[in-house]
């Protein structure tokens, strides 16, 4: 018996019974793939598209809410919703009307407006940092935010988790294996030693963190609240607060990536949790699903900004490029959009609807999981849950990822894409939007239900 408690050889069945009847169901995402791939590397217009449990890419028609169609005309309860980048639901009206406002009153001009003033303002109050720049992405804005710690602090390495996300920076591109760090595997193209300026500790080891601070040269840790993408994975009690001490202790800054769990609070963990960071950063859901990401500093991190630029421009005669920006970053489209999702979207009342529902979901998978025998266990962060194939939650990245089963994960997700329902695809996970319904979460928890009991019910499903 395989750790999850089902065998591989029921899994490959069953997926195989799945895989003939999405074909069946989807001849125009098939007909779709095929055109695709003249045209489209891989068939999809970014490769991680393909990444699904689909045998072929599903091909959206549209979405609203916490729903979306197909163009075979099916229609879906969303509990992936863009991996947190719709993380308030699919165009939200108050989006909508933002960019039919801004359309037609330009879209770019590398000019601030007054929706900058307001975004800043709103930013400052809900996230308790004073002074906000905002970028293109997440990944732009760990990018820059990494070099003004480098910059403030006159150090090189930085310090992540085992198994992070934040996004496609270089710099995080690392694992920890058998006690050292490593690139990570199935890097493309990388033309240098990542791991002489980054290294990787396991969360929630005070005593590796200590270690890995007393070096002296580490600029910064940046960190998630929860790690997100490797399976969720929960602090322990006190560790951030650790991980704030600590860093203050050995003169290292500390960098809040909230991208994925803002879905906790209106002011992210950051507020629920006082964790007081030297900067934060947050991305895909701050704009309302269009492209946008923001970073915020403290004071004391405004004042060595601003000098270690002076210092830089002097060095250069006053001329040169700090590194940092695009000429798209802060657009006027972006910052509409974002003072309506500040505004109107993420709000209270959004949360105070999607919490419970999170709630009612993790547990529903609970009480099925334990009808049906499963030793797996259910993580819960605000409006994000996920099951994961290990008998208590995991407490490091190397443990979630030592949970994985990747066969058995892909066929519940197909299962469930066959029967109008998403969920996140690259593992267990689920959010609920403030659109969704208690029928919805109902109807997730029924449709795995369906699934597991078809799936046990083959033969030999449990040796």
């Amino acid at each position: 018996m395989t750790a999850s408690g089902i065998s591989p050889s029921a899994v490959a069945t069953f997926t195989a019974q799945e895989r003939e009847r999405f074909l069946a169901n989807n001849p125009n995402s098939v007909a779709l793939a095929e055109r695709a791939r003249k045209s489209l590397y891989g068939g999809v217009p970014m490769h991680w598209m393909a990444d699904w449990s689909t045998p072929v890419p599903l091909f959206v028609e549209r979405a609203k809410g916490a729903r979306f169609y197909d163009v075979d005309g099916h229609e879906y309860v969303d509990f992936c919703l863009g991996d947190t980048g719709t993380m308030f639901g699919h165009s939200p009206d108050p989006i909508a009307r933002a960019l039919i406002e801004q359309a037609s009153n330009g879209l770019t001009t590398m000019l601030p407006s007054e929706d900058a003033v307001v975004c800043g303002e709103l930013l400052a109050e809900r996230f308790g940092l004073p002074y906000w720049q905002v970028t293109a992405t997440a990944t732009d804005a760990n990018r820059y935010v990494l070099r003004w710690a480098r910059a403030v602090t006159g150090r090189k390495t930085l310090l992540v988790f085992d198994g992070c996300y934040h996004g496609t920076v270089d710099d995080v591109m690392v694992r920890r294996r058998d006690g050292q760090t490593v690139p990570r595997s199935g890097l493309v193209g990388q033309a240098y030693d990542l791991t002489q300026y980054s290294r990787a500790i396991p969360f929630n080891d005070v005593a590796a963190l200590e270690a890995a601070l007393v070096e002296g040269d580490v600029c910064a840790l940046l960190c998630e609240p929860a790690m997100t993408n490797i399976g969720m994975v929960l602090p322990e009690p006190s560790f951030l607060q650790a991980c704030r001490e600590l860093t203050r202790q050995y003169g290292a800054l500390l960098i809040i990536d909230e991208t994925h769990t803002i879905s906790t609070n209106i002011g992210g963990c950051t507020r629920l949790w006082n964790l007081d960071p030297d900067f934060f950063v947050m991305g895909k859901p701050i704009a309302g699903g269009v492209p946008c990401g923001v970073f915020g500093c403290s004071q004391e991190m405004a004042e060595r900004m601003q000098s270690a630029r002076s210092e830089a421009q002097e060095h250069s005669h006053g001329h040169g490029h700090s590194g940092m920006g695009t000429t798209l970053s802060a657009n006027a489209l972006a910052m509409h959009c974002m003072r309506a999702n500040l505004e109107q979207v993420m709000t209270p009342a959004a949360y105070a609807h999607m919490l419970p529902l999170a709630k009612r979901l993790a547990d529903g998978f609970r009480r099925l999981i334990a009808g049906h025998g499963l030793e797996w266990s259910v993580t819960e962060l605000g409006a994000r849950c996920e099951f994961q194939f290990c008998p208590v939650p995991p407490k490091t990245g190397a443990e979630a990822e030592a949970a994985f089963y990747d066969e058995l994960q892909m066929v519940l997700h197909l299962y469930l894409i066959n029967r109008g329902i998403l969920i996140t695809p690259f593992h267990n996970m689920t959010l609920c939007c403030p659109d969704t319904t208690e029928a919805d979460v109902d109807r997730l928890i029924a449709t795995l239900d369906n699934a597991l009991a078809d799936l046990l019910a083959l033969p030999n499903a449990r040796e």
